[in-house]
């Protein structure tokens, strides 16, 4: 891993051999070549949130255990390759080299972004060039000068002069000073001060913000109705309008005709339902449930009478039960997604 760059430290590997699953199966569940899943688990390759939510699902984790925390054993021997990475980049050159590297882009005009387009890299590769985080591929190196309007070895002069020019030292500093603030510890939920850590605290926050827990699962005749976030699933409402939403998996055997076979309900405890909605029906309050107390509920049609008076329909076999739509025991279902 000497020549490649940790952007994710992660837990993947170490879940997916607690549960007894390879590498392949994981790979093709996920839509992902081998390679790549190879590269994942090593942090050297970055994943977007679908990818993430996708390999969660597949390995049945939370979001959470894939992130590396400061007590994990996978942590001590993250932390000592960024470590000497950033070492080796005081004594190495990489330093000097990426300063050089920015001060012939701009003498020739060029933006990060397009030198980068240029260079054949995304730009987060370019950018840790600059700064000197990371080392070049001998397969880099022509493509990067190119960008710069050299050769490679015309560019490695022109760095060179510039260097005892005294031209980068300046410019050394403020790289210095940009990389001691990025690496302050806390600046990383995920426990870790290093620059993988920090992307990985940000695609976490982002993923995360997209999740709902799985509350409810069927039951013999109900549903088994928990109150914590052990299992999670990506939501396809906006939750910054209803940061209370939640799922459930409606029971087969009860209302099953009205659902496809495979599906999850999406609720909103904060929805007042009406006759003619779909809503979770509890026997007691909502609010005072405590996280690990289990409870029932039903999915049922609400109804009204002659009366004016609301009750829960229910079919498979045909049944009412009576509801209330307070104290949060009447909670409406505004999404049906199938799995």
């Amino acid at each position: 891993m000497a020549w490649e760059e940790i952007i994710f430290p992660n837990n993947i590997r170490n879940i997916r051999l607690n549960k007894g699953m390879r590498m392949t199966a994981v790979a093709k569940k996920s839509g992902l070549s081998l390679s790549a899943m190879s590269k994942v688990e090593k942090g050297v390759r970055r994943l977007n949130q679908k990818q993430l939510l996708t390999l969660c699902s597949i390995l049945d984790c939370k979001l959470s255990d894939v992130f590396v925390k400061e007590n994990d054993e996978v942590a001590g021997s993250w932390q000592s390759e960024m470590q000497r990475r950033l070492e080796d980049n005081e004594t190495g050159g990489l330093k000097i080299f990426g300063a050089g590297v920015r001060a012939l882009r701009k003498k020739i005009g060029k933006t990060i972004a397009k030198a980068a387009k240029d260079a054949k890299m995304t730009l987060s590769v370019y950018h840790k060039i600059e700064v000197g985080q990371r080392e070049l591929y001998e397969d880099e190196i022509t493509d990067l000068a190119k960008a710069l309007g050299k050769t490679p070895d015309a560019m490695y002069k022109s760095i060179a002069e510039l260097f005892e020019k005294g031209e980068l030292t300046k410019q050394i500093k403020k790289v210095g000073e940009k990389v001691r603030s990025v690496l302050t510890p806390g600046t990383s939920s995920a426990g870790l001060d290093i620059p993988g850590a920090i992307y990985g605290a940000k695609i976490y926050e982002s993923a995360r913000k997209k999740l709902v827990p799985v509350f409810g699962m069927p039951g013999d005749k109900d549903i088994a109705f928990k109150k914590s976030d052990e299992k999670m699933i990506e939501s396809p409402i906006n939750l910054e309008n209803n940061p209370g939403i939640y799922a459930v998996v409606p029971n087969s055997k009860r209302m099953g005709v009205m659902f496809p076979a495979r599906c999850y309900l999406f609720v909103d405890p904060d929805a007042i339902a009406q006759p003619g909605d779909l809503a979770v029906a509890f026997n007691e309050d909502f609010d005072k449930l405590e996280s690990d107390m289990k409870t029932r509920a039903r999915i049922v049609m609400v109804c009204e009478d002659a009366k004016g008076k609301m009750y829960g329909q229910i079919v498979s076999p045909d049944e009412k039960i009576p509801v209330a739509n307070t104290g949060g025991r009447l909670h409406k279902v505004v999404q049906i997604v199938m799995e």
